[in-house]
């Protein structure tokens, strides 16, 4: 197996990664193609009178009806990225991965086509466009990121590195831009991407399981190419380790819920899970920074049109820059690296005082959700500047922070709960986060008319809301202290 199985993981691994980096959050470079709708005089038709006094006669001008709209398909795209995790986790869960995988492709292909064949007179498709572009990209994602039980004890970098692919395909769009500026068509780019989904395909009957990769794997254990007429042996595989994790990491459950010597442990439903106060400030600490960062991300072209005083050139050159920046999948594994070197040697101590090591597994979390807190604190206070240099340094706290943030999500619920309950809770905590996204387009629209462009007020009660965010941490790690202090608490 190890001769011929660990090329085969490895060729996974890659072509998985291509696959997220190329394709499945392309949302996030949002700014680069607004730029060239803009350009296409995509909802030009509303501004009417209402363009503002930014602009000039070769630059794009601050029509607050155009960018409302705008705000508004990337307030619905960002919504539906989040909120369809929940019925597609289930999907994943259910019908296992080939399902998943053909579902994504059909989403992915037909809002490519669509956008392909948009124009400034059809631009209202783009509200059917946008989110189904996003269902395909976190499918795509959530088929991917259980890759990472092929590779062990290195199973939270694998899961960050997807996790920055993810956020780095937003570069795709800057390369559509780029291609546009040199005379390569919007249609002509989309209808590439659409027949890229030959490749998808291929690589989910080829290179991809039928069902699930177990964690941890069993003796033997094929899939893809290797896997032959083995299927039903890999799902009863599957089933009996999924299982035998679902018994092992019951110890994660809070300490009052946990079984005294001698009886035998139950397994836990999903529901208990999901209404577990570690769920739910899981909840908080997603909810606050991600909606930080769709606004900022649903904002940034005129908030740069803004600060650039409508200078079409210096808004290209920032909306490029901010792309560029973007190439989370460098920043994202060191998040990945961070929890598995703390969980190597929490494991070692537990194994000289006695303490549960999957307990401790949990402990290396409060590292990487502290930090992804305090760097998105550093990113909302540079944006709160209007100094337009200054936003070279947000774009980079800004990326760096997101790849934590998607990074750290994965990889707390993958340590924090069962694995077989992994699908539905990724979908719920997306779902209910999204809902909370919704809020964008109204402080959007706050920001836009009653405080006339100022958006301090709005940075600040941002700022206060990201401290909420690391009572999280905190009590995770307090958590962990009383299992270190009392280790008969989860015997």
């Amino acid at each position: 197996m190890a001769g011929q199985g660990l090329p085969l993981h490895v060729a996974t691994l890659l072509t998985g990664l291509l696959e997220c980096l190329g394709f499945a959050g392309v949302l996030f470079g949002w700014p680069s193609l607004v730029f060239v709708f803009k350009n296409e005089d995509y909802f030009k038709e509303l501004c009417g009178q209402d363009a503002g006094p930014i602009g000039n006669a070769t630059g794009q001008a601050d029509c607050k009806a155009q960018d409302e709209r705008f705000s508004l398909i990337f307030t619905l795209g960002s919504f539906m990225n989040n909120f369809m995790t929940f019925p597609t986790g289930y999907i994943f869960d259910r019908f296992k991965t080939t399902v998943a995988r053909l579902i994504a492709i059909f989403f992915y292909t037909t809002a490519t086509l669509i956008i392909a064949f948009t124009s400034a007179g059809s631009a209202v498709l783009l509200f059917l466009a946008m989110p189904m572009l996003t269902i395909g990209g976190i499918l795509f994602l959530i088929t991917n990121l259980q890759i990472g039980n092929l590779f062990g004890q290195h199973r939270s970098t694998i899961i960050t590195l997807y996790n920055g692919a993810f956020d780095s395909s937003s570069a795709v769009f800057l390369i559509i831009k780029l291609l546009y500026e040199k005379g390569i068509s919007l249609k002509a780019s989309f209808i590439f991407l659409s027949v890229c989904s030959t490749w998808h395909v291929a690589r989910t009957f080829l290179l991809m399981p039928r069902g699930h990769i177990p964690y941890p794997l069993p003796p033997n254990y094929s899939y893809g190419l290797c896997s032959g007429n083995g299927t039903m042996k890999e799902e009863k595989e599957t089933a009996e380790h999924e299982n035998g994790e679902l018994q092992s990491k019951e110890v994660l459950s809070a300490k009052e819920e946990t079984p005294g010597k001698g009886q035998k442990q139950e397994p836990r439903s999903f529901w208990s899970y999901a209404l577990s106060r570690r769920f739910a400030w899981h909840l908080v600490w997603l909810s606050v920074i991600q909606l930080w960062h769709y606004l900022f991300i649903g904002t940034l072209n005129s908030l740069l049109t803004n600060m650039a005083g409508g200078d079409v050139a210096r808004v290209s050159t920032y909306t490029n820059a901010f792309a560029f920046t973007q190439f989370g999948v460098l920043c994202a594994p060191w998040n990945g690296l961070l929890m598995d070197r703390l969980k190597q040697k929490y494991q070692k101590e537990a194994r000289k005082t006695g303490s549960s090591t999957l307990a401790v597994a949990l402990c290396s979390t409060v590292p990487s959700l502290a930090l992804t807190s305090l760097l998105c604190l550093g990113f909302a206070l540079c944006a709160s500047v209007p100094v337009l240099p200054l936003q070279y340094l947000t774009f980079i706290l800004q990326v760096i922070s997101r790849s934590f943030l998607y990074g750290s999500n994965a990889a707390f619920l993958t340590i924090a709960f069962p694995s077989e309950h992994f699908g539905k809770l990724f979908g719920l905590v997306m779902a209910l986060s999204a809902v909370v996204s919704l809020l964008q387009f109204p402080i959007f629209t706050l920001i836009k008319g009653p405080l006339q462009n100022d958006p301090f007020y709005v940075n600040v009660m941002f700022m206060l809301a990201i401290l909420l965010t690391f009572v999280h941490p905190f009590l995770v790690y307090r958590e962990c202290r009383t299992w270190k202090e009392t280790p008969s608490a989860i015997a």
